[in-house]
């Protein structure tokens, strides 16, 4: 099917038939071979999904206890998901929302951050810390002691640990002193670089109203030195701006987790100086790094993207992003916490996988028409890498 590159699909989702092109990235890749590779701008992460057996398909949708599905993750393509990633410039964020970590269990995210860890990676990998291993949390002690001893275990593996939101602190409906407590007693036993993740509640309904009053900014105060920056997955641009500006004094770094406004948060002014993350030599600048789960769809556009940008050629970094996230919009509308659904179906697409499936069968969470809308903005985006398996594909699903 490779190199058929321009057919014509139609669909059913109101806006007629549309072109499927694996070609859109040919004349980027062309103008990159005139120049030298640049020095990255940005610090950038892919949060990637999990694949599943086609034997999980024969389960139905009835639950499947986390303890039991190992046997059912498809770990030769999960890990050769996060080697494609490496291979076109992303850190991996491993264990976290994409990878379905509220539903996986610890047993399951401690065996996918073992074997990301094996892998060779160009960078270490993130994970989350949290303590989804322990059957309750009573107080404050053992919730430290337990993402502490997750935190420990990211490490053996390589791994750089981020503090996940914190369930329990959530469910406690804690205040500002004891969230300062908490990540306080966390930050104090380990060594760094740590990171912290903030959740918003579009991803996890619970988290709705996580780090109260100015919590956040108290911690990412506590060691700087240790706690080398935060993720803000929040959707809000103007919170990140205000909220970077203020990391940047301590030389901490923001990643983006917006997904919606990606595109303007990466891009910016010059670097203004560097910092060292263990061995990384990470820019600092009024400007986003970027962990994301829409990276798992558009690695490629997007690593282009960054090239360009880390030459300074914002037109082409604009031209290949902003369609980009035209496509996360859609894959991250509402519901949102829904989007990892068009992830997985846009992998099988392309052919990284030979089913949809997700935990829990969420791949079923969008309807054929959000599917359609996916692949031809995918498209658009340069997203598409085999058009003709592609439209195969789609036409499947069109009759069945």
């Amino acid at each position: 099917m490779a190199g058929a590159a321009l057919l014509r699909v139609t669909v059913s989702d109101g806006e007629g038939s549309f072109e499927l092109s694996d070609e859109v990235l040919a004349p980027y890749r062309e103008a990159l071979k005139k120049t030298p590779r640049a020095a990255p701008r940005r610090l950038v992460y892919a949060a990637a999904h999990l694949v599943m057996n086609s034997s999980y398909g024969e389960l139905g949708t009835q639950a499947t206890p986390p303890e039991e599905l190992a046997k059912f993750i498809d770990w030769e393509a999960t890990c050769a998901l996060r080697v494609r990633l490496d291979r076109l410039g992303f850190g991996i964020a491993e264990a976290m929302d994409t990878a379905q970590r509220f539903s996986i269990g610890w047993h399951n995210a401690h065996e996918l951050l073992l074997r990301c860890g094996a892998l060779g990676l160009a960078r270490p990998f993130i994970a989350g810390a949290g303590v989804d291993h322990l059957d309750e949390v009573a107080d404050e002690a053992a919730l430290i002691e337990g993402v502490v001893y997750q935190a420990r275990t990211i490490q053996a593996a390589g791994g750089w640990p981020i503090l996940l939101p914190m369930l329990p602190l959530a469910r406690w409906g804690a205040d500002e002193a004891c969230y300062l407590r908490v990540y306080e007693g966390v930050i104090a036993q380990l060594e760094g670089p740590l990171f912290v993740h903030w959740l918003g509640e579009m991803f996890l309904a619970e988290l709705a109203g996580y780090f109260p009053g100015h919590s956040f900014e108290r911690v990412m105060a506590i060691d700087p030195a240790k706690l080398r920056g935060a993720k803000l997955s929040l959707l809000d641009p103007q919170l990140e701006r205000r909220l970077r500006s203020e990391l940047l004094i301590r030389d901490q770094i923001l990643f983006t987790g917006d997904d919606l406004n990606f595109a303007d948060l990466i891009a910016g002014p010059d670097p203004v100086r560097s910092t060292l993350i263990a061995d990384s030599k990470v820019q600092l600048g009024d400007f986003s790094h970027a962990l994301l789960g829409i990276f798992d769809a558009i690695a490629e556009p997007a690593s282009l993207a960054l090239e360009f940008l880390a030459r300074g050629d914002e037109a082409r970094y604009r031209a290949l992003i902003e369609p980009c996230q035209t496509l996360s919009r859609h894959l991250f509308s509402a519901p949102t916490e829904d989007y990892k659904a068009g992830l997985a179906w846009l992998s099988w697409l392309n052919g990284n996988q030979k089913n949809p499936m997700l935990v829990e069968r969420a791949e079923g969470r969008r309807d054929l028409n959000h599917i359609q809308k996916a692949a031809r903005l995918a498209s658009l985006a340069g997203a598409v890498s085999d058009a003709g398996l592609c439209a195969e594909r789609l036409g499947s699903l069109n009759h069945s």
